[in-house]
């Protein structure tokens, strides 16, 4: 059986780099991707020049202008961004159809069947290191491996514009030197966990047997642990553009704490995310809330929903519930966010489907009309109203319709300033 050869294709400074590209008296100058430095907002992408100030992804706009006040600070544009990743999915293509798509900057491919047609693994890499550069006027920085994981941490090492190869047999002497943050699945917190004691670097990891990691972490993670730290993973490329979540979340300009308006902002994201999961073709049978106070400490809850919907209604109920079960203690929130997961086709069938002689399973919750549950036997007359209401927005504007709640005070009115910047997207 031939040996299987994987490589991680990953974006220079993506955002940062196509507007340098585009923008050419903005080349060899830090430019931040991320909006304006007065807003609440977060970095997303700084180019090179930037990064060389301590600047990064997710940090505050704010700060990002402290470390550098000469940096050149511009609007996320998406929809550009958008269209050079279809450009470059397009020559990953040429290469082998296994690409799998991660982000608009990063993918994996699978090339073990390729090497007739385009040579060793390495060949490839730099065959598609040489078609970014000459038809995106853009860098990607390549590790090829027999692996995800090995192909994820050398794309890693020598950016920009950087290509590392693991061999065979190579993988623990490969990691062995690196902080074992390097590793997938190791987060901040696990690696303090590590650091406590006394893992710093992957060999370090290497020397604990998986009885003690078991012991110290549990038996699941304590076995994702040692096989990482000898750089074992058999997740195959995943060809399928299927979408696993939408989500929507909001950066306010003040903090807020007034539990109304909070939830008129749900309630907001809520009908965008369902108006999304429509479009889609799918439904949600999992939602998480996101939220992020003044000095950013960051909560998240999850519920499994009873049945799998499409619905905002349902979506808020749940969101609200998550809220209310949170343990926030009233502290100004900076970031609200509501996302769909366990996302499925709609096709396979609604758990509120109510056509003549078919089954259907009830919510557990609809006689006591529980906010995490909902009555699903009312879902399909929900989601005419939210179609209908979604298809006024489209042509008149999404201030046009509003819950008869929002309606009438001047609370009302900044909930609904919230709620039409969030459909402006």
């Amino acid at each position: 059986m031939a040996e299987r050869w994987i490589l991680h294709v990953d974006m220079d400074a993506f955002y940062a780099s196509v507007e340098q590209r585009d923008r050419p008296e903005l080349r060899g100058k830090p430019v931040v991707v991320g909006g304006d430095p007065r807003s609440r907002g977060v970095v997303s992408t700084a180019s090179y020049e930037a990064r060389a100030f301590g600047i990064h992804s997710a940090m505050p706009l704010a700060q990002a202008r402290r470390l550098c006040p000469q940096a050149v600070f511009l609007p996320v544009d998406m929809g550009r961004y958008r269209r050079v990743s279809n450009q470059l999915e397009a020559i990953l293509l040429r290469f082998t159809p296994l690409v799998e798509r991660l982000a608009l900057d990063e993918a994996y491919l699978d090339v073990t069947g390729s090497q007739r047609l385009f040579g060793s693994p390495a060949d490839i890499a730099r065959a598609i290191k040489q078609a970014i550069r000459q038809e995106l006027s853009l860098t990607a920085s390549v590790g090829v491996a027999p692996n995800k994981l090995l192909a994820k941490v050398a794309s890693d090492l020598h950016k920009p514009d950087g290509l590392v190869v693991v061999e065979p047999g190579q993988a623990e002497a490969f990691l062995a030197p690196l902080p074992v943050g390097r590793l997938w699945g190791i987060g901040k917190v696990t690696a303090r966990r590590l650091a406590a004691v006394g893992v710093q670097t992957v060999s370090d990891l290497q020397s604990w047997p998986l009885s003690r990691l078991q012991r110290e972490f549990g038996v699941r993670q304590g076995e994702e642990l040692w096989r990482a730290a000898r750089g074992l993973d058999s997740r195959p490329v995943e060809t399928t553009d299927r979408v696993k979540s939408i989500g929507r979340e909001e950066t306010f300009a003040s903090d807020i704490r007034d539990c109304r308006e909070l939830y008129a902002v749900w309630r907001a994201q809520s009908d965008d995310v369902a108006r999304r999961l429509r479009r889609a073709g799918c439904l949600a049978s999992v939602v998480t809330i996101k939220l992020r106070d003044s000095a950013f400490h960051t909560i998240t809850r999850q519920c499994t929903l009873p049945h799998p919907t499409d619905v905002g209604r349902e979506i808020c109920r749940t969101a609200q519930a998550l809220f209310e079960q949170s343990g926030w203690q009233g502290r100004p929130l900076r970031l609200i966010g509501v996302s769909a997961e366990g996302l499925r086709p709609a096709d396979a069938g609604r758990g509120d489907d109510s056509r003549a002689g078919e089954p259907r399973q009830l919510s557990l919750f609809a006689a006591a009309g529980s906010a995490a549950g909902g009555d699903s036997a009312a879902a399909p007359r929900w989601r005419k109203v939210e179609e209908a209401v979604a298809r006024l927005q489209e042509r008149m504007g999404p201030g046009v319709v509003v819950p008869a709640s929002e309606w009438g005070q001047e609370a009302s009115r900044k909930r609904r300033e919230f709620r039409e910047r969030i459909y402006r997207f």
